[in-house]
């Protein structure tokens, strides 16, 4: 410097000055900034918003509104009754007080069908074969996780759709193993290159059970897959009769056709699953204008009545068997037929199934996040926000779907899965609401801080309620706009593909080397 105002180069000094300390600063804030995102990328000590939130909140139906539903499902069983039937079922339920009726429909009195809600189960555990994952269905509790039957994925290096896999499976089975809102995994796409269906339901099972120690869930072809499958499982967890013990698998049943026409297969393959004791998710998914009532109130009474069929097909054979109520109307586009899993109406439809079952008393099941969008973007974000959020709110135990789905159910991707998992942390968040009591009114920390600093940063309650009152994405973007462009302008699409990829790497070693090569040993393995 001194050399420099010798040289009468006042200028040329203030400028190095300028530029050193606006080095400094900018360095310091680089620091900061690290700092802040070291802190942000670590785990929460207290979840804000975990699965298991109260629902119920939002009631689409009034209590009367609901009442005249459900005397509506009470005369069609009784008035109309079901066709179908088979002889198996059909003698057992004729021994429990139905009637066949001049047309040989299956008709149930109303006070056989309200016998069989009061003495119907309730309430189960369905188990994690670790009992961290273990979840209590029934109640008001919620738990969001997965469904579907997608016959193609959206492969995550070209961006296009392609026929799913069996690896797809095992992929996406690894990754939500990750994901801490997919509270169950049920398989998400088909594994269409495996073509014989005895194979095809063999290594559906062995991929779940390769891939998580999550509940899961999966459907059978026909009845005779059912003991295979369950022997499969005795085997990993040590022993026979060890599943039976803790059951960890639930089935995905469709044993109603709508409009009111019992499915044989169907209900062969649940009388096969109660036997070796696997709980049932028994669904409904009749479509309002094709294959239920144009009106939604007309939709719904037929779909409820169709679902208490499933009820009672169950409970005629061991009552209060663990059975999940699911009733998932799905909405369609009557100009053109086509489903519409991202609509208002399917948002609407499936709150109300969950308020009508959970009025019931019932272990209920509902859909959302069903999106018609076929690529993770905007479109997709609000169709899944919406129909998540209202399911949630409306208090369904199980909502299916939740996460992953794309194009009408046609797809699955592993992007969507990571989007979805964070989208479901703001719906827990506002589904749990808030707390009012003493300590969160915080009247004597108000008195303090306005005769003293006048702010509230720095006050003990500040800092509890920073984790347990607020969530904090890792993937949806809060930064300011330098910032943002500065880390690379990515955006949510593309953070959550990177979030994928690395989720990818985990390799779980959840069956030993000697219960693998038994199994294989048994089964045609194909993964």
């Amino acid at each position: 410097r001194r050399h420099t105002r010798l040289q009468g180069d006042w200028s040329s000094d203030v400028c190095s000055s300028d530029l050193i300390n606006k080095e400094l600063t900018m360095a310091r804030r680089a620091s900061a900034r690290a700092a802040k995102q070291a802190q942000r990328a670590k785990a929460p000590e207290i979840n804000p918003c975990p699965p298991g939130q109260i629902g119920g909140q939002y009631k689409p139906l009034s209590d009367s509104q609901v009442k005249k539903i459900y005397n509506e499902s009470l005369r069609i069983l009784e008035q109309i009754g079901m066709t179908d039937v088979p002889k198996v079922l059909e003698k057992q339920a004729l021994a429990h007080g139905a009637k066949l009726n001049n047309q040989d429909r299956l008709c149930f009195p109303p006070s056989m069908v309200e016998s069989i809600i009061s003495s119907a189960c309730k309430e189960f555990t369905f188990f994690g074969r670790e009992s961290m994952h273990d979840i209590v269905v029934g109640g008001d509790k919620v738990y969001f996780g997965t469904g579907g039957a997608a016959v193609q994925t959206l492969d995550m290096n070209t961006d296009e759709y392609r026929p799913s896999t069996l690896k797809d499976l095992y992929d996406f089975t690894r990754l939500i193993d990750q994901l801490q809102n997919v509270s169950w995994f049920t398989r998400c796409c088909i594994a269409t290159d495996v073509h014989d269906n005895y194979e095809l339901d063999v290594n559906t099972a062995y991929a779940l059970l390769k891939g998580t120690t999550k509940p899961v869930g999966m459907s059978f072809h026909i009845d005779e897959h059912v003991d295979p499958i369950i022997d499969m499982f005795d085997l990993a967890l040590g022993g026979k009769g060890k599943f039976s013990e803790k059951p960890f698998c639930k089935a995905h049943i469709s044993p109603v056709i709508s409009p009111l026409k019992f499915g044989e297969d169907a209900v062969m393959v649940a009388i096969a699953c109660m036997k070796r004791g696997i709980p049932i998710n028994n669904i409904i998914a009749a479509m309002p204008g094709a294959t239920s009532p144009g009106p939604i109130a007309g939709s719904l009474s037929l779909t409820l009545a169709e679902t208490l069929s499933t009820l009672i097909m169950t409970n005629v054979f061991e009552p209060g068997y663990p059975m999940i109520f699911g009733n998932w109307p799905l909405a369609i586009d009557l100009r053109t037929g086509a489903f519409r899993g991202g609509s208002g109406e399917m948002a609407l439809l499936n709150a109300a199934s969950a308020q009508l079952s959970n009025s019931l008393g019932l272990p209920s099941g509902c859909a959302s996040s069903m999106s018609d969008a076929k690529a993770p973007d905007a479109q997709m974000g609000m169709e899944k926000a919406l129909t998540a959020l209202a399911c949630g709110l409306a208090g369904g135990n199980m909502v299916y779907e939740s996460s992953g789905m794309m194009a009408s159910l046609l797809g699955a991707s592993f992007e969507a899965f990571v989007m979805d998992d964070e989208m479901l942390s703001l719906v827990y968040r506002m589904i749990r609401g808030i707390e009012v009591n003493e300590q969160s009114l915080e009247f004597d920390s108000i008195q303090s801080v306005v005769s003293d600093t006048g702010h509230f940063l720095g006050q003990p309650e500040t800092m509890l309620s920073m984790e347990r009152d607020y969530f904090y994405p890792s993937i949806a973007d809060r930064e300011e706009p330098t910032v943002w462009q500065e880390q690379g302008a990515l955006d949510h699409l593309s953070r959550a593909k990177t979030k994928a990829k690395e989720l990818l790497n985990h390799h779980p070693d959840y069956l030993s080397d000697e219960v693998d090569a038994s199994i294989r040993k048994k089964y045609p393995i194909l993964l």
